[in-house]
């Protein structure tokens, strides 16, 4: 009788300070992390830091020297060949032999904006049964912060990058989201937030609402949803952490910090939310959020961190 692939979430602090995990996992999660002894994750170093931290709360079932981590398969570097079906299958072996099995993702729920999507459809395909345990995801904590439209939403993932490309996707989105009345989610990289939000400035209506999250699950997180201000473009508020906000002119770049602004009042224009994934350092992992006011102020773009 073949094992259970379990979907384990992972907490949605990467690349920032840890979070208590009793704080950001049901208990029972926990447990049943620290009984595996097979996982398949992307990195098995971090893996194995998570397995020390459910092993604060939850001793683990083997010494981690003992705990099998293998990790997800990556096409050759420059390659557009797709991973062949048998090495996601052979991930699958303990799992096949009657073994519990752990997918994790760096953060937030395995399998969603997330590489281990194919080992879950490969285990469908092989027989395994597959089990997903409750936890954090950025996208759904953001979308239910944002109030925005939570019965209409799509998730588009990246943008591309290339500005021209990039900004016929924008209005594209734009015009679906005016369209079906439905929200946009989309994700970046921490080294690109600059380049996405400039756009957004550049091509969003004046009348398309933003909802920006940032530090979810994390001490200090927030949330804040807006059109853009009376008169146009001029200048688009994005708030920092505590109630500040960066004003960033997308005609000069200036920067000015002043009080966070009142909300304004629901708008019956299309909706446009925007769900970002930012690292202490350019091209760290990712925590719980969204955006940090891509402008600079002299030193660096505010910390945060996001998955999915």
């Amino acid at each position: 009788m073949a094992g259970t692939l379990l979907l384990v979430p992972a907490p949605l602090d990467l690349g920032t300070e840890e979070t208590a995990l009793q704080d950001v996992l049901p208990h029972g999660v926990i447990q049943r992390a620290a009984g595996l002894g097979h996982w398949v994750a992307e990195d098995a170093r971090s893996a194995r830091a998570l397995l020390r931290r459910v092993h604060a709360v939850a001793p683990l079932a083997l010494p981690l020297q003992a705990i099998h981590i293998a990790e997800l398969p990556r096409p050759r570097k420059g390659s557009r060949e797709a991973v062949p079906a048998e090495a996601w299958h052979a991930l699958l072996q303990p799992a096949l032999e009657g073994h519990d099995l752990g997918l994790i993702s760096e953060a937030g729920l395995p399998a969603v904006a997330d590489p281990g999507a194919a080992l879950v459809a490969e285990a469908h395909q092989a027989g395994v049964p597959v089990l997903p345990l409750p936890g954090a995801s950025s996208l759904l904590l953001a979308l239910a912060a944002s109030g925005l439209n939570g019965q209409s939403f799509a998730f588009v993932g990246y943008l591309p990058q290339e500005a021209a490309a990039r900004a016929a996707r924008i209005r594209e989105l734009e015009a679906s989201s005016r369209r079906l009345q439905q929200t946009q989610l989309v994700i970046e990289t921490p080294y690109r937030n600059a380049a996405l939000l400039q756009a957004l400035l550049d091509v969003l209506a004046p009348t398309t609402r933003l909802s920006v999250s940032c530090g979810l699950t994390l001490p200090g997180g927030w949330t804040r949803s807006d059109a853009w201000p009376p008169g146009g473009r001029g200048h688009c508020r994005c708030p920092t952490a505590g109630r500040r906000y960066l004003r960033c002119s997308p005609r000069d770049g200036a920067v000015s910090a002043g009080p966070l602004p009142r909300p304004q009042p629901p708008s019956s224009e299309p909706t446009f939310f925007l769900t970002r994934m930012l690292g202490d350092r350019p091209g760290t992992g990712t925590a719980a959020g969204a955006l940090a006011a891509a402008s600079q102020t002299g030193a660096s773009a505010v910390p945060a961190a996001a998955g999915s």
